[in-house]
């Protein structure tokens, strides 16, 4: 199968197809049903600017020759952010078509499948919400565009839960008919990265369609398992900290983790003393979480000491600090070090930009490798 890959950032979406196909070739080798990958989080892949067939990966497994017939290849991706581009290409070499506003339909390849996270800024809640006012959120028509030249099979789209709420639903009323008007029955679901095995509270819509006449996959309702995961323990299994609260082995976030914690300390004291709760009646970038909980969702534009990755308290109220790069890549799915190379600050916009791969694993494994009804 051959799909074609938008808004591709640094690759969720291909590295989320590759885990796929590792799950499913393990499956089949393990006749008993048990995979013996362990693809969520990161294992499994060698560091290799070669390109493998699942996905675009080079893959350490030897038996993946196995299921060529089932691997998805990727023929082409849009992506325009610079920083993004340099990362994505040190794992896949497929050809970047640039801008989707600049794209000719029928100069693309043939594809089965299309995939993409729409830019989600104008629909979510923390944006403006303008939605289709916004030019990023008629991008969306530039993806219809595509689909109504190429008509492929299946559909994949991600984009933030308050896209359902947006002008009371009718942003996603006019989404849905549209695909409808182009002959695609659709299905949809929010899921959260909590219940995929990463400890991050991150809700995305996910929309599935496939072109009517073809065989129906039946995705969802997607069923999601709790993440027990806490964040310190899980995510920094490689940095130590030392009787200062000093981060070994990785620079922190900030340079001085007192005199941070004992400034938020004091707004968040002075905030529950007014009687307000941790929750919108102050800034993202300003709220202090406890390290033992799961992860706030990673931002890419948010401002603010740790609006794009939240504060955590370490020890107390007084050892406070974002989380590093790794931490937010940890989050995310992808292997250690995927976005090294970049700036700190370039690698944080591009983690918070990114989907979740371990929900795109999930969600592939029954798009694509499983049987499907016709309809």
């Amino acid at each position: 199968m051959r799909y074609f890959s938008l808004f591709s950032g640094i690759g969720g979406f291909e590295l989320g197809i590759h885990n796929a196909y590792v799950e499913t070739v393990n499956r089949k080798k393990d006749r008993g049903g048990k995979a013996t990958s362990k693809a969520r989080g990161g294992k499994g892949y060698k560091k290799s600017k070669e390109v493998g067939t699942e996905g675009g990966l080079s893959c350490k497994h030897h038996h993946c020759d196995g299921l060529r017939q089932e691997s998805l290849t990727c023929v082409g991706y849009s992506e325009i952010d610079k920083h993004a581009i340099k990362i994505y290409e040190k794992y896949f070499k497929h050809t970047n078509y640039g801008d989707i506003r600049k794209i000719k339909s029928r100069d693309l390849p043939d594809f089965d499948l299309l995939i993409g996270g729409f830019p989600c800024q104008s629909f979510s809640i923390a944006g403006k919400r303008k939605g289709f006012e916004d030019t990023r959120g008629t991008l969306f028509f530039e993806i219809a565009r595509i689909i109504a030249t190429k008509r492929p099979r299946l559909l994949l789209l991600e984009n933030v839960k308050g896209l359902l709420s947006h002008e009371k639903g009718r942003t996603f009323g006019i989404i849905l008919r549209t695909l409808d008007g182009l002959g695609y029955d659709l299905q949809w679901q929010v899921l959260n990265s909590k219940n995929f095995g990463v400890p991050q509270n991150r809700e995305r819509v996910f929309i599935v369609g496939h072109l009517r006449g073809t065989p129906r996959p039946e995705v969802f309702p997607l069923s999601q398992n709790a993440s027990e995961d806490i964040i310190l323990p899980t995510i920094t299994t490689r940095v130590t900290a030392d009787s200062n609260g000093t981060y070994v082995g990785k620079r922190p976030a900030h340079k001085d983790l007192k005199y941070i914690g004992a400034v938020m300390s004091e707004k968040n004291k002075k905030w529950l003393d007014d009687g307000k709760q941790l929750s919108r009646n102050f800034p993202q970038g300003s709220r202090i979480y406890d390290a033992r909980g799961i992860a706030t969702t990673l931002a890419s534009q948010a401002g603010g000491l740790g609006a794009k990755t939240g504060l955590y308290a370490v020890k107390g109220l007084q050892k406070i600090r974002r989380l590093t790069p790794m931490e937010c890549e940890r989050l995310q799915g992808f292997p250690d070090e995927w976005t090294l190379g970049a700036s700190d600050t370039q690698r944080y916009k591009c983690l918070g930009n990114a989907v979740t791969v371990n929900v795109v694993q999930a969600i592939v494994e029954k798009l694509v490798f499983t049987r499907v009804k016709r309809k």
